[in-house]
């Protein structure tokens, strides 16, 4: 992954949100109180909302020296030169996406509570894995459960590890102390009823420092 991005912070994620301007709005809030990354996601979209939302964010994210990354689809990363994509298990090989991408792309990948997946995507080019959930999260409550430990266990990668799943300010100190890198928030900043305090509130978890 090109060092030009923080390897520790807040990831936030979009939610499911069909008007643009008020994406943007919101997102702005996000990244001005200081999120590190940004990922597009919004499963409600078709295809045509999904170009014209990522296009939007693309300036406001630049804006803030943020990465806008693309949930799922590569391809649509590739075609409008977002900064990266992430990938779950049934969303294409690693390997294509990344030549497709370039060397300097950020490509993430879900790994859920396996480390044999991670070890493979980073075998695969993967800049980042992604564990959990950790806890039961509102956008997937039925998603496999991740253990902290598999945040330590992945440290031989030297990769970011991101931690996502039913993440809170009160929940995610021991995590970050596990070895989590980034943590992975959608409900928790944009459903929060200050988002700007939410994010500040994430971020006091990366104050001490952590000793791996």
């Amino acid at each position: 992954m090109t060092s030009r991005w923080p390897r520790r912070g807040l990831y936030a994620i979009t939610p499911d949100e069909a008007d643009t301007a008020r994406l943007l709005r919101r997102v702005e809030t996000v990244l001005g109180a200081g999120a590190h990354w940004l990922q597009y996601r919004n499963k409600a979209a078709d295809a045509a909302l999904q170009r014209e939302q990522v296009r939007a964010l693309q300036p406001l994210c630049r804006a803030h020296g943020v990465p806008l990354i693309v949930n799922d689809d590569w391809r649509l990363a590739a075609e409008l030169g977002a900064d990266g994509a992430h990938l779950g298990e049934d969303d294409g090989a690693l390997a294509a996406a990344r030549a497709a991408l370039g060397a300097e792309a950020i490509l993430g990948a879900s790994c859920y509570d396996d480390i044999g997946l991670a070890r493979a995507a980073a075998a695969h080019g993967a800049s980042y894995v992604a564990f959990g959930a950790f806890f039961v999260s509102p956008t997937k409550p039925n998603a496999r459960r991740a253990a902290p430990e598999l945040l330590a266990q992945a440290a031989p990668l030297g990769l970011p590890r991101v931690a996502i799943g039913g993440i809170a300010p009160d929940n995610a100190r021991p995590l970050v102390d596990a070895g989590a890198d980034l943590l992975a928030v959608i409900s928790g900043v944009f459903d929060a009823p200050d988002p700007a305090a939410a994010v500040r509130a994430y971020l006091s978890c990366f104050q001490e420092p952590r000793h791996d």
